[in-house]
């Protein structure tokens, strides 16, 4: 049977996806929850990643982040494969035109941007360098008005994050390697290896990253993305001594 930290409520929440109002919605449910937990336990938040792309609130959610509503709370943030490609995209412009197809549109449209339309780029070379003009271009005046904050809230992302028997990441783990041999792709983009695989790691594995209809538990991993941006469904799991319980928007 796995456990909590002694003292300590941990929250794990999933895959935001540009959805501030449902965030706000879980925040304030765990905000309930916690009200119970006898006095001095340390409340911990631990964000699974994915907290942009796909919903026009992505910049919000960062905002959400960067305020004073969680300073009650220890937080922890954790990174996601669409974090990896935001900061990408900050070092190479060439890389918009394939981040967009995976939800950074949205993200764009949140800081103020629109992206090229470039679908007819992929005929003749002049119409392939306006493409590229316009991605640079773009890219140029994406970078001078992301705040500061926010960058540092991005490059500040963790890969994974260990509480008592608990091991939080974005996507998963690959099973047949030990921990110190596992890569942050893996951890930020891994699907069925993990998923399929029945052999059980050191820790119970929380994740989010790929989407379900509902909360997926066993005995060897969580997964916590209900997909938030279609289905106005955004899971949390509490982790307090000996028990796990499910909060969901």
């Amino acid at each position: 049977m796995t456990s909590a930290p002694d003292g300590e409520c941990l929250y794990a929440i999933g895959d935001i996806h540009g959805r501030r109002d449902l965030l706000e919605r879980l925040i304030e449910e765990i905000e309930s929850d916690s009200a119970s937990l006898p006095e001095g336990t340390r409340v911990t938040l631990v964000f699974l990643g994915d907290y942009i792309d796909r919903g026009l609130q992505s910049r919000d959610v960062i905002e959400f982040f960067l305020g004073d509503r969680l300073d009650r709370f220890n937080t922890v943030f954790l990174m996601g494969n669409h974090e990896e490609a935001f900061l990408k995209f900050l070092e190479d412009a060439s890389f918009g035109s394939q981040w967009v197809r995976f939800g950074g549109g949205e993200t764009l449209y949140s800081y103020g941007f629109q992206p090229p339309n470039t679908r007819g780029s992929l005929g003749s070379h002049d119409a392939m360098a306006a493409a590229r003009d316009a991605w640079t271009t773009l890219w140029t005046g994406f970078r001078e008005k992301l705040p500061e904050a926010h960058l540092d809230f991005y490059r500040s992302l963790k890969p994974y994050y260990t509480a008592g028997d608990y091991m939080f990441v974005h996507a998963g783990l690959r099973p047949e390697k030990a921990m110190q041999d596992q890569t942050i792709r893996d951890m930020l983009w891994i699907r069925d290896e993990f998923l399929d695989d029945t052999r059980q790691f050191s820790h119970l594995i929380v994740h989010g990253h790929t989407p379900a209809e509902g909360i997926y538990r066993d005995n060897r991993r969580i997964g916590l993305d209900t997909g938030a941006f279609l289905s106005g469904k955004l899971s949390a799991a509490r982790f307090f001594g000996k028990d796990i319980s499910f909060l969901t928007t």
